[in-house]
């Protein structure tokens, strides 16, 4: 299962990495709790649209910006969850069409 928050706390983790941001300089800057920015990033806590934005003003990053890098996250791990869905129906079909190429 795919859960929103802890692709919007990745996000936000590596969006602060890449700009050598600590946990403490966002959190001040946003004024949210250090805590609760921790538990945001790791997935841990919903962040609302008002934290989201805060965040994203302390980052000097626009919230598109943020949202689209989540959204390409969840895309990428629906494909996967859907490839590994597909796959063993069509090892099976595999197997019986062409038995020497079974992969398994």
């Amino acid at each position: 299962m795919i859960l929103v928050r802890e692709e919007i706390g990745d996000v936000l983790r590596d969006l602060r990495l890449q700009k050598g941001k600590t946990l403490r300089q966002v959190a001040g800057r946003a004024s949210v709790a250090l805590g609760y920015l921790s538990e945001v990033e790791r997935g841990q806590k919903e962040a609302s649209s008002e934290i989201l934005s805060a965040v994203a003003d302390a980052l000097d990053v626009p919230i598109s910006v943020i949202m689209r890098e989540v959204g390409d996250r969840i895309s990428v791990l629906e494909g996967l969850q859907t490839f590994a869905d597909v796959v063993p129906d069509d090892l099976a079909s595999l197997d019986a069409v062409q038995p020497e190429l079974s992969l398994r």
